[in-house]
């Protein structure tokens, strides 16, 4: 324990060292902690210093330092102050034989990120390197360092210098890991992102509430296991009935109340008993269904704590998932279609042709909101993951190439030019309001069904469905 240096405070831990930064508003730079603890190597004690920053249009972290002037040992970490993602993600970069430019990608890892390498199975674990912000070369050849093992250690290195092609994985189950893309906000062709589910696993390691899997008497409940990839395995045709069931959107619930309302008010609300999802308390969940003209039959869903004041609501589909997924194609051209209703659902991708703008399924996550609402959250959600291209320490055609996509942007939105969203959903859960009464006399709004393809089919678990006993089921009653 030590003295905070100007402030004079006294930092017991890490929470107090960044509540006490953050209670400093007004100075003019945030302050440096300092805390003498153990050193691992000689047993002395040395000196931790903390500084709680802000990676610009990222997130909030903390810097973390630690030097014994007995001994010399020295090493630093970084942990995330702000609040942990909706979902877990999973970068995917191909590094190409003799590009050795790729390795100068700057990469922030979690403390509970899982590097691999699959052309060497080789895996870093969260434990192994902590908290991280460095490059892709520096990652790796801090694993040569820590390898005692010669052959891995020379197969490393001709990876971290350029010499092999291989893949680098960033899987992190707090979704707050990151690697830098040069050609944002276009999409980049080496790099892929995936955010998806946490399994009951992780959300336990986290500290999230994780309910076991229920069993029904006389009924065993099946293992899951996990592949290669850290997905979790689950029984034969679950998988897409757990995709009818996921939610359309999440928000706050008056905001998703004032969207709907106004096609069709609740005739009848009822409720069911629920947890709540941050203390665990029992709470109430309130529901309804109402049909929104020229979509589908949505169940509303609000639940409350009173316990620690947890709101959510949710946006479910009602019905059978559709045969067809559905392309919108909107052509904005007055301030008015600004303001048309919006519901864009986790399975749905989003184009901007004159921003040569693209954000893949899940990117944003399900939203109830507008069309202005949507392009501002497309905006913010891009300035904080690829906010290293925005510091002190960026090239200049590297600040110019986002000053010129932030002026097309505000150009789109003032409308000084006409401009078109593509919302393609493969599970036809996304809705844009027409304009007028009829679908049809909106010339601006087109809505195209098509078939879907098998890989399309596979990655949101259909090809799996097995519906047979529920049909038996379903047959036998109706007889």
């Amino acid at each position: 324990m030590a003295s905070s240096g100007d402030e004079g405070r006294v930092v017991v831990d890490l929470r107090s060292a960044a509540e006490s930064a953050a209670a400093d508003e007004d100075a003019h730079a945030t302050p440096l902690h300092e805390i003498e603890s153990l050193c691992m190597r000689c047993g002395e004690n040395g000196i931790t210093r903390l500084l709680l920053t802000l990676i610009p249009h990222f997130r909030e972290v903390v810097l973390m330092a630690f030097e014994c002037p007995h001994c010399g040992e020295r090493n630093n970490e970084i942990q995330f102050a702000g609040q942990l993602q909706p979902k877990r993600c999973c970068y995917s970069l191909e590094v190409p034989l003799g590009q050795s430019e790729i390795l100068n990608r700057q990469v922030v890892k979690s403390d509970s990120a899982i590097i691999k390498i699959p052309e060497l199975d080789f895996e870093i674990p969260p434990e192994a390197q902590r908290g991280t912000l460095s490059t892709m070369e520096g990652i790796i050849m801090r694993a040569v360092d820590e390898l005692q093992a010669l052959q891995d250690e020379r197969k490393l290195r001709s990876l971290g210098s350029g010499e092999a092609a291989f893949t680098f994985i960033l899987d992190d189950p707090k979704g707050n890991s990151f690697i830098e893309n040069p050609h944002a906000p276009s999409s980049d062709p080496l790099l892929s992102v995936r955010f998806y589910e946490r399994t009951r696993e992780q959300q336990a390691a986290l500290g999230f509430l994780a309910e076991p899997p229920t069993e029904q008497p006389g009924e065993a409940v099946l293992p899951a296991s996990a592949n290669s990839d850290g997905l979790q395995s689950v029984p034969h045709g679950s998988v897409g009935a757990v995709a009818g069931r996921r939610a359309i959107a999440q928000g706050n619930p008056d905001e998703i109340a004032a969207s709907l309302c106004r096609y069709s008010a609740p005739e009848e609300v009822d409720t069911l008993p629920s947890t709540c999802g941050a203390c665990g308390t029992e709470c109430v969940t309130r529901f309804f269904a109402t049909k929104i003209p020229y979509f589908q039959e949505v169940i509303v869903m609000a639940t409350t704590c009173d316990m620690c004041g947890y709101r959510n609501s949710e946006l479910k589909p009602g019905g059978e998932i559709p045969a067809k997924g559905k392309k919108i194609t909107l052509r904005v051209q007055n301030a008015r279609d600004l303001t048309r209703d919006v519901i864009k659902s986790d399975s749905a991708s989003v184009k901007v042709p004159e921003l040569e703008l693209e954000l893949s399924c899940g990117t944003l996550g399900g939203m109830v909101t507008t069309v202005e609402g949507l392009i501002v959250k497309i905006c913010e959600a891009l300035e904080r993951i690829h906010g290293f291209q925005l510091g002190d320490s960026t090239l200049e055609w590297k600040k110019k190439k986002w000053e010129d996509f932030k002026e097309r942007l505000s150009k789109l939105l003032s409308l000084q030019e006409a401009w078109t969203l593509i919302i393609d959903d493969g599970l036809a859960a996304s809705f844009v309001a027409p304009a007028t009464e009829s679908l049809e006399d909106d010339s601006q709004l087109t809505m195209e069904e098509y078939q879907r393809s098998w890989e399309q089919n596979e990655e949101l678990g259909l090809n799996d469905m097995d519906t047979s006993s529920a049909d038996a089921a379903y047959n036998t009653t109706s007889t």
